[in-house]
């Protein structure tokens, strides 16, 4: 696998027009289970048809139970600078719902390792109103997030899937659905108290700390053009292009040993790219730029744009600030039904 990534890394090297990388991220699955000499591998093959930033940002999601001594220990000597740990939660009977590999020690332990290797830059995720927890419990969560001085947290509220364990528990009554109004009083506790510990709320699932957000994740909210190596990777050319890769790893190494890149591409419609920019602006902080808005699309999409924001603007669901277009904090929760109100159909 790693031979067809470097491959494809290779013929895909002028997919992306800025040659000067901000951000390079390894997710997607479980990155961490790859040896560090593989990881190493590819960053150096990045490396032969890109330049990194001086400050570039180079992200490895990992599982709590891989990040041992050993492992850490040969981390800390790549380029790779920032860990996002799947914590999920720091007690034992959330984590068993979830199925996870890990327990509540692991979960704080591998973050106090891997601060030891001299990782300060660590995202969390966190999952909030599991039927398995309470306000209490998640206070608790919260607290400790803290405690173990965290600078970005990436937070949830857990979903009932098809074809789940969970659901079917759910279904047989041997545990209670997620309650909306429960995952609600959580989502804003929690938004008010990462605030008050110095976290920015920059988008509706995500807090970090000045200096400490996401750039990775920043440069697709902001629509910036993105590219992705690997099996159901997805990749975005800042326009109008949409394309996503095949996810059967057999049929992805036949079609580059091949020399043939294995993805399937969208071109987008003015509707489509209008609805994804509303979409992914609105949950973030810094809203949708109206100056973008007008120099990007035609009178028509902007006529019932405009016509369609005047009834949210009176009702204070919309506001706009420093000509961006923003939804109050407090209808945070709300945000994709907002916004999918304005959408082009």
């Amino acid at each position: 696998m790693i031979a067809a990534i470097k491959k494809e890394i290779f013929l895909r090297k002028d997919d992306l027009q800025d040659k000067n990388l901000k951000s390079l991220y390894f997710g997607g699955g479980t990155p961490s289970i790859l040896k560090v000499d593989e990881l190493k591998s590819i960053i150096d093959e990045v490396l032969k048809y890109f330049s990194f930033n001086e400050d570039i940002e180079i992200t490895l999601e990992a599982n709590p139970d891989d990040l041992n001594q050993p492992f850490l220990r040969e981390l800390a000597q790549t380029e790779i600078n920032r860990l996002s740990i799947g914590t999920q939660s720091f007690f034992d009977h959330d984590l068993k719902l979830m199925n996870r590999a890990h327990n509540a020690g692991e979960a704080e332990s591998s973050i106090k390792r891997a601060q030891d290797f001299g990782f300060e830059n660590i995202s969390i995720d966190l999952i909030y109103g599991s039927p398995t927890s309470n306000f209490e419990i998640w206070k608790e969560n919260l607290n400790k997030t803290i405690e173990l001085q965290v600078p970005h947290v990436s937070s949830y509220a857990l979903t009932v899937e098809p074809k789940t364990a969970l659901n079917q528990w759910i279904k047989q009554q041997k545990i209670a659905a997620p309650k909306e109004a429960e995952q609600n009083r959580e989502f804003y506790y929690m938004s008010e108290f990462l605030k008050d510990h110095g976290f920015d709320h920059y988008e509706i699932s995500n807090f970090g700390k000045p200096g400490f957000h996401s750039r990775h994740n920043s440069a697709y909210w902001k629509s910036h053009e993105y590219l992705g190596i690997g099996p159901s990777a997805h990749s975005f050319n800042g326009g109008n292009e949409r394309s996503w890769n095949i996810a059967n790893n057999k049929l992805y190494i036949n079609s580059l040993e091949k020399n043939t890149v294995p993805k399937e591409t969208e071109i987008l419609s003015e509707a489509d790219q209008f609805n994804e920019m509303l979409m992914i602006g609105l949950r973030t902080f810094w809203g949708v730029d109206l100056a973008v808005l007008n120099e990007k699309f035609g009178d028509e999409v902007l006529e019932h744009f405009r016509k369609e924001i005047q009834f949210k603007l009176a009702d204070g669901i919309l506001l706009i600030e420093n000509n961006h277009l923003k939804i109050p904090e407090r209808h945070w929760f709300m945000a994709d039904g907002i916004a999918s109100d304005l959408f082009i159909v």
